[in-house]
């Protein structure tokens, strides 16, 4: 086994001693959060979101080794605990009851991980050798008792992340398959890392997540050195470098067993309670499940700095690792909370002291101090009538400013004649997007076998059965090796004197074929010249593109941008899973200048190509916005047809949103479609709520006619 990193070297992650007072500062939020859901898996694991490079797997990894060892049954799978009279486990009762002792397990779940393998399901070696139905366990079954961890857990399928984080929540894991029904305790701890530039998680997931921390690399340069010469110093001795650190490493798994045990002890009281409530709703998150996490954290800190009451610090520290991911509204919204509001809300003063029990009557009255109830009333007005009027004031510096969605050029571009010169790009202007909408469902044709999602058909590991293949993995067609193996049965038995049961052998094995979605990669290629910046057409273009952006994030697709305007097309955005990146990049494009149709569309020419040579699956739907007017260089029109000609030989499925508007139109863009072979869309028709409202009033004009 490889030696790793140790967790005390990780630089934000360093042990705290009990000398030092000021422990969550040595730790860092990463570290504190890990310790955090070790001390008490009930809050529900931890999401680790920051760049490449930031040791978010190094430190996850080596969390393992600081974690106190556990006593298990020898002939245990499911890895119970012996001390607890109340677990059971499928393979009890044990011939063998010798219990040994052993480190805390790290099972890693592949991004490619299927849901039998994740559950487990039938052995199959043992069902077809020897007649008998064994459940093989599965990765949540081993990781009961440990650590669960998905690098990269924005790119698994969205079935299996809601399938772990409801296994964590709930603490067991129940299969039903294969003719198999079995239930075992899987209480483990679930850890997530992930860099936001490979695409988000659906805010429903993110929910789910107990405690999510940002991290990002240290810019100072003395702390960068000292990352370098740690790692150094690593590679050239693994075990001299972790024998330096073999008291910190002990030391720190002292402090998490210790917080272990004072964990049940701790007080939260009712105003600690009243104030992580207050909390929760001052900052507008949806649900109780925020409430219920932050006291767990709360409850678990205190248990950390060795308190025995919650405080407000404590609330504090466990509001800022368990708020900010619950904060988001829509895929495009920043997490994050503001630190202020927070300080705001929680006040000055300490926690008031819990009110006496009652003395022999449990009717008596509340003698709690008069006072103490009117300063909690006032502090409780003065916190909403802060964020009311914050509020009020954030509103209506968007009805003045430019964040409203109006747009009012500097002057009429509604020509391109209009710029100073051919080829130069002319006055910009910057329009801003309007709330997206819910926008019609754009396909590729045909059916593929790319990378899971929800956009295309396509051959994938889940769906609907359609029939069977050869093949060594997936998921068996019992009924299908069974007809496979049926006819060879009389050769068979000729050679062998196993004629009681039938004999099935590897090369009878069928593979189930379903049909399920897949993602695609979408890239946008946005007309961005003077004609279509004018009489607000680039904030429909805007909307209309940031509608579909947020339909490529439910649907798990890679988008790139492309802009071109004045003479040239530019990759403002080469092709990412984030969305966030390009919802950002579309903010900021901004309009003028002449058309260059031309070289955006042999741009995305290249970019398509390029993305087939990289992964040849993965299937691209190209989505042009363009008014169709070629007017950059020499027989622009010319160049843009042998352009389009040429993308269509590509076999690319297309569409073409005409930003063309008002009672004058010319339908070029309507003629660009046709000669790439191209779905036609007017921009307005981009929502799926105004095609099907078109759709209804065509159906009620030809019933009326008829």
């Amino acid at each position: 086994m490889p030696v790793q990193y140790p967790f005390s070297a990780v630089l934000g992650c360093e042990t705290a001693t009990s000398e030092n007072a000021d422990v969550d500062s040595r730790i860092g939020d990463m570290g504190l959060a890990l310790i955090l859901t070790t001390i008490a898996p009930e809050i529900g694991g931890v999401l680790i979101r920051g760049e490449k490079g930031t040791a978010k797997s190094t430190a996850v990894r080596a969390l393992a080794a600081v974690l106190p060892p556990i006593d298990v049954y020898a002939a245990d799978r499911f890895s119970i605990d012996p001390a607890d009279p109340a677990a059971t486990s499928p393979d009890a009762p044990f011939a063998d009851t010798t219990t040994l002792t052993r480190p805390v397990r790290l099972v890693e779940l592949p991004v490619g991980a299927t849901e039998d393998r994740v559950l487990g399901s039938l052995h199959l070696e043992r069902a077809l050798s020897e007649g008998k139905v064994e459940y093989e366990p599965g990765l949540l079954a081993r990781a009961h008792r440990g650590i669960l961890y998905v690098d990269e857990v924005n790119l698994l399928h969205d079935h299996l992340v809601d399938l772990l984080l409801d296994t964590s929540a709930m603490g067991r894991a129940t299969v039903e398959r294969d003719g198999v029904s079995i239930e075992h305790a899987a209480r483990f701890v679930l850890i997530g890392t992930m860099n936001p530039e490979e695409g988000e998680l659906r805010p429903q997931l993110l929910d789910r997540f107990g405690l999510t921390v940002e991290v990002a690399a240290p810019r100072e340069p003395t702390l960068r050195a000292e990352v370098v010469r740690r790692r150094m110093s690593f590679d050239a001795d693994p075990a001299a470098f972790n024998a330096n650190y073999a008291a910190s490493e002990a030391a720190l798994t002292d402090e998490i067993a210790a917080a272990r045990e004072r964990f049940g002890a701790v007080r939260l009281g009712d105003p600690a309670l009243l104030k992580i409530a207050e909390v929760c709703a001052a900052f507008e998150v949806d649900g109780l499940r925020a409430d219920i996490v932050t006291a767990r954290a709360a409850v678990a800190h205190a248990a950390w700095v060795g308190r025995d009451t919650v405080t407000k610090a404590d609330i504090r520290q466990a509001a800022l690792l368990a708020l900010p991911h619950r904060r988001r509204r829509n895929p495009f919204d920043a997490p994050g909370i503001d630190q202020e509001l927070l300080d705001q809300i929680l006040g000055d003063d300490e926690l008031p002291p819990e009110p006496p029990e009652p003395e022999h009557r449990p009717d008596a009255p509340d003698n709690r101090d008069e006072s103490t109830q009117t300063d909690g009333a006032d502090n409780d007005r003065a916190g909403k009538d802060g964020a009311g009027k914050d509020g009020a004031d954030n509103d209506r510096a968007g009805k003045d400013g430019t964040d409203s969605g109006e747009f009012t050029p500097a002057a009429d571009p509604a020509s391109d004649d209009q710029q100073p010169s051919p080829g130069s790009v002319g006055p910009e202007t910057v329009a801003a997007a309007t709330d997206p909408y819910r926008p019609k469902h754009l396909t590729v044709r045909g059916i593929g076998a790319g990378t899971a999602g929800r956009r295309s058909r396509a051959i994938a590991t889940t769906g609907r059965r359609i029939g069977a293949t050869v093949g060594a993995t997936g998921s068996l067609h019992l009924v299908e090796t069974i007809k496979a193996a049926a006819g060879k049965q009389a050769v068979r038995r000729a050679t062998d004197d196993r004629r009681e049961r039938i004999d099935l052998r590897g090369e009878d094995l069928r593979i189930a074929v379903r049909e399920g979605r897949e993602a695609n990669l979408v890239l946008f290629c946005v007309d961005a010249s003077g004609s279509m910046a004018a009489r607000k057409r680039m904030t429909q273009v805007k909307t209309a593109v940031l509608s579909l952006l947020l339909d490529a994030y439910r649907r798990r697709d890679k988008v790139g941008l492309i802009s071109f305007r004045g003479n040239a097309a530019d990759l403002a955005l080469p092709p990412t899973h984030s969305v966030d990146v390009a919802a950002a990049r579309l903010d900021n494009l901004p309009a003028g200048g002449r058309t260059p149709l031309a070289e955006g569309l042999l741009e995305a020419a290249r970019v398509v190509t390029r993305e087939r040579l990289r992964d040849p699956r993965l299937r691209p739907l190209l989505v042009i916005v363009t008014d169709g007017r070629a007017t950059s260089g020499a027989d622009a029109v010319g160049r843009s047809l042998h352009a389009a000609d040429y993308v269509a030989s590509l076999g690319v499925t297309t569409v073409v949103v005409d930003g063309e508007s008002g009672p004058l139109r010319l339908g070029l863009a309507r003629q660009l479609a046709a000669r790439l072979g191209a779905e036609h869309l007017p921009v307005a028709e981009v929502s799926a709520e105004a095609l099907t409202a078109s759709v209804r009033r065509h159906t009620h004009h030809l019933n009326g006619a008829a």
